[in-house]
């Protein structure tokens, strides 16, 4: 007979092996390490080595970024990882990492938190350069690169990064493929795009198993030697990562020049065909109409053979990446010959090559428009067929904004090509057009736009807006009111009370100091009659039936109130005071930089917050998401006392506050915030932008 097996024995036993294997070989005893095979300890020193030289450089990076949707720019929270590469504190990570950044702040290995600033960024290879921002410091530690093109499958590797924001990690693996790209089966999702760029015809992935997850992106792929061989970036089953060699091409121009300047000649390729029979060359597919390719005489179906002295080879998808860096890295504008076979002759052309702009130029929020936009570059103005780059790209429209009103709309991928019979040839032209319209004190200023929208060519009227921040909301005729908060007694509640038949207001709260509480009213009494007119109160919709009869009285005079006090009846005279302003006829101020609306403190407020007679402040009364007040974590509800150690009395002071604010562009704003019974800071950090 089997013996039977104790489940628990078996997982107590199984927690003791788990609990040896991960305790670190340095922690046994010597004696203990020569169990280990002389390879198994050799391995382990390296990896430790490896570890030691880059950790040291291992940065987690924290990023405030903005999106653009509904026409204006929404900010988010986001972290990944990088590594230093200069003594001088410049770190390389990826472009989507840091892309749009407002803020970024980066924690280093030994925990010190640090401000960065963006030095470049390239889409196209999904790769971007920070420097940390610390004068106090002289040197900061550095890794360096190795060679990726002398990577093998089968090479040890180590992921070093922040997962999940966590603190920095490492993983090990091995590479499984030094020419990873995006398989044709994956169409039409078959490309990595950002901002337009196609990553996938730059880069071809070097795939290793070493398991990275959200957060990982930016950080290196480090050999047993201690080198940066990779840049993290994706994972779809296996990981990928950017080779090292081109990583390091574009961080260096990044750092130097701050972009990367490369080549265009506007001709499109594929891989050799299968029943060509050729060995060697590239099909031509096609040429961008007005490009360089197109002008040197390319046609569809050419073999391109030689290129600037170059031999080329394209047999396989994988090839293409790197014929497209050899084209990109032809020197710009210099004349240079092609050799081509075209129905079996050999064919030799000319063309000059021009400098490649980027898909996507920056896009950016023109608030009084209501609109986000970008000036439209090479490439787009082609694709959508226009004649030039002239013109402002809409890309996203605020519902409700002035462009959103105006009749006919203007819309997503229009394009404003006139203000006011004035050309608008770029964003900066439009900025500078629009500030000059809003000048002075007025609210609205209505211009005539010419847009374009594909072949067509429209007209229309917007009224751009010009909020002056302080708003008063309009003031009724104050009238009377009883001092107490009520609730409809229903049918249902009556019963339940043991008073069928009774209609009435039940008394929630009796404010205090107020005219109710001084005549004795309690919460619980239920009104029934006012100066004997019974009370029309059956359902909760009938709530405003009382406080309109209230109404009709003059501020000042007395009301005789009949209670029901449990199984009493009793009746009560009450003077009427004059009602507090409620909610929405207060003063209130829109702050556009924090994107926070605030108002004067009601008596509503104090009466169910708590709040002191003597208690100063402006009550938080929205909070737009993505906007830097958001961010800071303020709250609808919140009461601001402080700000930047200024005591806040009103509306009025907060306002005068946070325009002193703007004009200084502060870097850090300090509000001291009430929040229930709870007093704290918030730190807000604005990026300014200067339209």
């Amino acid at each position: 007979m089997g013996s039977k097996i104790n489940p628990l024995a078996m997982i107590i036993k199984t927690a003791i092996i788990i609990f040896i294997i991960s305790i670190p070989i340095a922690s046994f005893p010597s004696e203990k390490k020569d169990l280990m095979s002389g390879s198994a300890w050799a391995i382990r020193r390296e990896i430790d080595r490896a570890i030691d030289e880059v950790k040291p450089a291992l940065v987690r990076i924290f990023v405030v970024f903005g999106e653009y949707s509904n026409g204006r720019e929404v900010k988010h929270e986001a972290s990944g990882s990088g590594v230093i590469i200069t003594k001088e504190g410049h770190v390389i990570t990826n472009h989507h990492v840091v892309r749009n950044a407002k803020q970024i702040v980066c924690t280093l290995s030994d925990k010190e938190e640090i401000e960065a600033e963006l030095i470049g960024t390239d889409p196209l290879t999904d790769i971007a350069v920070i420097k940390l921002r610390n004068e106090k410091r002289k040197e900061f530690p550095a890794a360096g690169f190795g060679d990726s093109s002398l990577v093998k499958t089968g090479d040890t590797v180590l992921a070093m990064g922040s997962p999940l924001a966590l603190s920095q990690s490492v993983t090990m693996g091995i590479v499984s493929n030094t020419e990873v790209i995006m398989p044709k089966f994956f169409w039409p999702s078959n490309k990595l795009t950002l901002e337009g760029e196609d990553v996938g015809s730059m880069v071809r992935w070097i795939g290793h198993d070493a398991p990275i997850f959200g957060g990982n992106s930016g950080g290196p792929l480090v050999n047993l030697r201690g080198e940066i061989i990779g840049i993290n970036e994706i994972s779809l089953g296996i990981s990928g990562a950017i080779p090292g060699n081109l990583a390091n091409y574009v961080a260096e121009r990044l750092i130097k020049f701050g972009n990367v300047q490369r080549s265009w000649i506007g001709l499109e390729v594929q891989p050799l065909f299968r029943g060509s029979g050729l060995k060697k060359g590239v099909v031509v597919g096609g040429t961008i109409e007005g490009s360089p390719a197109e002008k040197a005489g390319f046609l569809p179906g050419d073999i391109l053979m030689k290129i600037d002295g170059r031999e080329i080879n394209v047999r396989f998808q994988e090839e293409i990446p790197p014929f497209n860096q050899l084209i990109m890295e032809l020197p710009v504008g210099k004349k240079i010959e092609a050799e081509v076979t075209r129905n079996g002759q050999e064919i030799t052309l000319q063309l000059v090559t021009q400098e490649r702009e980027y898909v996507m130029s920056k896009t950016v929020e023109l608030k009084q428009w209501g609109i986000t936009a970008r000036n439209i570059s090479l490439l787009n103005a082609k694709e959508m067929m226009r004649e030039s780059k002239d013109g402002v790209l809409v890309t996203t429209v605020r519902t409700g904004g002035p462009c959103w009103e105006a009749k006919p709309q203007i819309e997503s991928n229009d394009v404003i090509i006139e203000v006011n019979g004035e050309k608008i040839k770029t964003v900066e032209n439009l900025i500078e057009i629009t500030k000059a319209l809003t000048k002075g004190d007025v609210e609205t200023v209505s211009v005539i736009v010419t847009f374009e929208r594909k072949k067509e060519r429209y007209i229309t009227l917007v009224k751009l807006r010009i909020d002056k921040g302080l708003q008063d909301r309009g003031i009724e005729v104050q009238k009377a009111w009883l001092p107490v908060a009520m609730q409809v007694v229903t049918k249902e509640i009556a019963n339940e009370l043991n008073i069928p038949g009774i209609n009435g207001m039940r008394i929630t709260q009796v404010y205090s100091n107020g005219s109710a509480e001084k005549a004795g009213l309690k919460v619980g009494d239920i009104i029934t009659a006012m100066d004997g007119e019974s009370l029309q109160v059956f359902s909760p919709e009938d709530y405003e039936t009382f406080p309109a009869m209230i109404r009709q009285y003059k501020i000042g005079s007395t009301a005789d109130l009949t209670i029901v006090r449990g199984k009493e009846r009793i009746n009560v005279a009450v003077k009427l005071e004059k009602a507090p302003k409620p909610p929405d006829e207060l003063r209130r101020y829109i702050d556009h930089n924090f994107e926070l609306t605030v108002r004067d403190i009601a008596f509503i407020d104090r009466a169910q917050e708590g709040l002191k007679e003597a208690e100063e402040g402006v009550m938080v009364e929205g909070v737009s998401g993505g906007g830097w007040a958001s961010i800071a974590r303020l709250a609808v509800g919140d009461l601001i006392r402080v700000v930047n150690g200024e005591t806040v009395q009103d509306v009025a002071a907060f306002e005068r506050i946070m325009k002193e604010i703007a004009v200084k562009k502060q870097k850090s704003v300090l509000f001291q915030i009430k929040r229930g019974i709870h007093i704290f800071y918030i730190e807000l950090e604005p990026a300014w932008n200067n339209n």
